[in-house]
């Protein structure tokens, strides 16, 4: 194949209303406000990718903001500094500029699809997938009621989805949690915790394990990994970080610690496909599961995790649930269906999703090209 002469890079900036508000420890909010990331080479193919960061920097210290100052002023200008013979060469190419790990996933994200589209491969094939479905569960942020709760993850279970992700805070937690076992016994649940603990709670979190958890995601604080190895000798409930992830070395260093026996791996979160494949070979290496979490991506986002999450070594369920779960109409087409628990992936070249420029337009609040 030719290199890759990127020519052109479109941002169109987002703003989506999600079915219903999505509560976390850190947060509520309805509106998703985001970047799609359109990478045209000099032939005129085209490549997507799509940022994660929100509005706020509650999750990382990116936010909408620093994504689009981070790509316009920084990351394209090293992207169309010369051809490119492969996908794997951006990360390196980006490695002058520290973190913003979003802002470069976005991109290289693009034109991993572009590069995808140009073999006549899908995008799974072309990061060395092995799966041609793959199994999904569904995050569920914070309900008013235990009942609104227990009703939801009826409708989820009703749908087929192989397990589901529950938040919890100090003060909610336990209970909830004992209500849901009770109802569903059978059922996988993990509990995300968005770092809202410390070893302070050390005797209240022992409580979870008579719950038989899949895991506890974050419990303690996102760059504490001397603690969750601390936390995760006293529990027999899985420990998985997520906010901790940001690199292959991050991920090396838990890993030695014993910080957790899970990970969670989001392209978004590591820099991009390229790191994420990296990390995934390390856990693979250790016997470490991992699996492809979410950022209520809409349509591009999601095709790039469904296309991770085929990668050997994720062994448990993603959230990547389907697109109607958040959005009244998704900007792919066809939009991410789940039958069964699963997700069959779209052989077409690239993503596998076209865009539906209608809503996409529809939904854009702003757009740069830049030369």
């Amino acid at each position: 194949m030719t290199a890759i002469n990127v020519k052109q890079v479109i941002l169109h900036r987002m703003l989506m209303l999600l079915k219903q508000p999505f509560e976390t420890n850190l947060g509520t909010f309805q509106q998703k406000d985001f970047f799609i990331v359109e990478v045209i080479d000099k032939e005129g193919n085209s490549g997507y990718g799509e940022t994660v960061a929100f509005p706020s920097p509650w999750y990382t210290e990116e936010t909408v903001e620093t994504n689009w100052h981070v790509m316009e002023d920084f990351l394209i200008p090293l992207l169309m500094e010369s051809p490119i013979e492969h996908p794997d060469e951006v990360s390196g190419r980006f490695k002058v500029i520290r973190r913003n790990n979003m802002a470069k996933a976005a991109l290289e994200g693009a034109v991993w699809d572009l590069y995808a589209k140009r073999e006549g491969i899908s995008l799974s094939e072309a990061i060395g997938g092995t799966k041609k479905a793959v199994d999904v569960g569904v995050a569920i942020g914070i309900q008013s009621s235990t009942t609104e709760l227990l009703e939801l993850i009826e409708q989820y279970t009703q749908q087929g989805y192989k397990r589901v992700k529950l938040k919890i805070k100090p003060g909610h937690d336990l209970e909830v949690l004992r209500e849901v076992r009770k109802q569903f016994p059978t059922l996988p649940i993990m509990a995300d915790a968005n770092s809202a603990y410390t070893l302070a709670d050390l005797e209240h979190l022992k409580k979870l394990d008579e719950l038989d958890l899949m895991m506890i995601e974050q419990p303690l604080q996102h760059d504490d990994f001397i603690d969750h190895a601390t936390l995760q000798k006293e529990l027999n409930t899985p420990i998985c970080l997520d906010e901790s992830i940001h690199t292959y070395s991050d991920a090396k260093t838990a890993i030695a610690l014993g910080s957790c026996k899970i990970i969670s791996i989001k392209p978004g979160r590591v820099g991009g496909i390229t790191e994420a494949k990296k990390i995934h070979d390390l856990c693979a290496k250790h016997d470490i599961p991992v699996w492809c979490g979410g950022m209520l991506e809409a349509g591009v986002g999601r095709a790039h995790s469904l296309a991770i999450a085929t990668l050997p070594q994720f062994t448990l369920p993603g959230d990547t649930a389907a697109s109607a779960n958040y959005w009244a109409s998704d900007i792919i087409t066809p939009e991410v269906t789940v039958d069964n628990g699963q997700v069959i992936l779209p052989e077409e070249p690239g993503i596998g999703y076209q865009i539906n420029w209608t809503l996409l337009e529809a939904f854009r609040i702003d757009k740069m090209v830049v030369n």
